[in-house]
């Protein structure tokens, strides 16, 4: 990797999972928007990798895509996301492993839709399913839905109001341990990332802890720069970083056309802190290899 400063978004999601645009269609906003290092990162699968892969190839301005996942732990009761990096696409031990994820997923996504339905609110399973069209069900589609039917005026007031913990449709989490997660990353030769620490609505004591206990599991890097963020916030998630001697990443966690997240947008590169495409273990041929 040279040291010229290239426009770089390592964290997506296409309909693969709960985004809202294909494979294609998210590449082609990429490059659209000027994005030179891409990587799609859905929840916990890679089946989007493929027609992805097959596109950027095909286009005329190609740009460097990685392989990514954003995997679902479990973490002191709390939803904590590992982003995969570099991943092997033809590692079957951890596409076993998501595939095991995804049958997770089921299970408490079923389970929301039985407490709405104890609620009153009749249909959502099915509904949420139907806007999922294949892909693996997730509270994200459940608020598609919701909202879509009217019981809430837009998806953040959805998980306010029926999908945040203490809620009608919350259900705990069942996923594996943060260890376990980042444990089979680096078995598929990837990159382990803790995806935005401050989405969370953790504690700057918790925060504190759960990047501490991140590191201590063998994580790689964390996020430091996202959409939506404050300069404080920013530099905060920086000196964590370096304390826990974590490398930084960075990325939109794009999921539809709005007026708020977009790819590439604030994708700032502050001087002074190690990225994760900077690592040893970064290979740019590695991630051609796996295309």
């Amino acid at each position: 990797m040279t040291d010229e400063i290239l426009l770089i978004d390592l964290h997506s999601h296409t309909s693969a999972s709960d985004g809202q645009l294909t494979p294609s269609e998210l590449i082609e906003r990429a490059i659209g928007n000027g994005v030179q290092m891409f990587a799609i990162t859905d929840h916990d699968t890679t089946a989007g990798l493929a027609e992805a892969h097959a596109y950027n190839q095909g286009h005329e301005s190609p740009l460097t895509l990685v392989n990514g996942v954003e995997i679902s732990t479990r973490w002191h009761n709390h939803d904590i996301h590992i982003v995969g990096l570099n991943v092997s696409l033809q590692d079957e031990a951890f596409e076993a492993f998501l595939v095991n994820q995804r049958e997770l997923r089921e299970v408490r996504a079923k389970e929301i839709g039985i407490r709405l339905a104890k609620a009153g609110i009749e249909g959502a399973y099915e509904g949420a399913k139907a806007l999922a069209g294949g892909a693996a069900l997730s509270r994200g589609h459940y608020a598609r839905w919701l909202a879509n039917n009217g019981y809430a005026t837009s998806m953040a007031n959805v998980f306010k109001k029926y999908l945040a913990r203490g809620k009608t449709g919350y259900v705990p989490n069942n996923w594996s341990d943060m260890a376990t997660a980042i444990e089979k990353i680096h078995q598929a030769g990837g990159v382990a990332i803790l995806a935005h620490p401050s989405g969370y609505k953790l504690s700057a004591k918790w925060v504190k802890r759960l990047v501490r206990e991140f590191k201590e599991a063998g994580g790689d890097a964390m996020e430091v720069v996202g959409s939506r963020q404050t300069i404080d916030d920013r530099n905060n998630l920086i000196a964590l970083s370096l304390q826990n001697e974590l490398a930084a990443s960075l990325g939109s966690d794009f999921h539809f056309p709005g007026s708020f997240i977009e790819l590439g947008k604030s994708m700032f590169q502050p001087k002074g802190v190690n990225w994760v495409w900077q690592m040893d273990c970064w290979n740019s041929d590695n991630i051609a290899s796996q295309a």
